[in-house]
């Protein structure tokens, strides 16, 4: 059953929220804590693993827990030929909200460790290696997320997503930030976890060029799909289940008695 949109409006801006307040917490503690960007690194990168695999699994089942703009572009693309997924009334909703929740979670986390509540970031990262960081980062997310769909494995994204946002730490010269919200908000914290204003724009211009190499990528790996596919995959998935659980009951009814019944599900 879909949850009524200003519900799942208010999940997006939550879970935004709450996921750039362990990106820039995470960092502010690493960076008190040790002086070893490698092991400042590590921490930060580990507390958004397990941060953002808690927020999916929490929040997913209300808004599909995009959290992201790319991811919410990328899923109203593949909808529109389906006829599944946000349309342009949710897309419209769920961006300002995953913005304003990115914002206020670094106004969050700069208040927990007494920072000042807004305070613009002086990292400047717009070098172009950094900005192909992204574009792989930003890709590679949404290869994953709509593979995982494709697949039939959507409910491992809690575990998977955030394994990938893990390893894009360390394999992308940008740290994967591969969101435009959270690129938004870590702008208003002068943190470990920050990003200079006047990088941001190249940072989410590149982000949007990675939505359209994994949409790309999507189709080259499963094919283009369509509303009429999509209607096949499920009456046949139907199908199938309606006919394995025949056979089930069918084995249970003509078992001989000297063996042992199958176990009821």
């Amino acid at each position: 059953m879909t949850a009524p949109l200003g519900r799942r409006v208010a999940a997006e801006a939550i879970g935004t929220g709450l996921l750039v307040t362990v990106v820039v917490g995470s960092g502010i503690q690493a960076t008190e804590l040790s002086h070893d960007v490698g092991v400042q690194l590590l921490a930060n990168s580990l507390a958004t693993v397990f941060g953002l695999g808690v927020l999916i699994t929490l929040l997913g089942p209300v808004s599909g827990a995009h959290f992201n703009p790319a991811v919410t572009l990328a899923a109203w693309a593949t909808g529109r030929r389906t006829g599944e997924g946000p349309g342009l009334r949710e897309v419209a909703a769920y961006v300002p909200a995953q913005v304003a929740g990115a914002i206020a979670g670094a106004v969050l986390a700069d208040a927990m460790f007494g920072e000042p509540l807004v305070r613009f970031s002086t990292q400047h990262r717009s070098a172009g290696h950094l900005l192909l960081g992204e574009v792989v980062a930003t890709g590679g997310l949404v290869l994953l997320v709509l593979g995982l769909e494709r697949v039939g494995r959507a409910a491992l994204a809690p575990a998977v997503v955030a394994s990938y946002i893990g390893a894009a730490y360390w394999f992308t010269s940008s740290t994967s930030f591969a969101n435009p919200a959270v690129t938004i908000g870590r702008a208003f914290t002068d943190t470990f976890a920050g990003i200079a204003p006047g990088s941001v724009a190249p940072f989410i211009g590149a982000q949007l060029l990675g939505v359209v190499v994994g949409l790309t990528a999507v189709t080259v790996v499963y094919g283009r799909r369509d509303r009429a596919a999509t209607a096949t995959a499920t009456a046949t998935a139907t199908t199938a289940a309606a006919a394995t659980a025949a056979a089930t009951t069918a084995t249970a009814v003509v078992a001989p008695h000297d063996e042992p019944e199958l176990a009821s599900p």
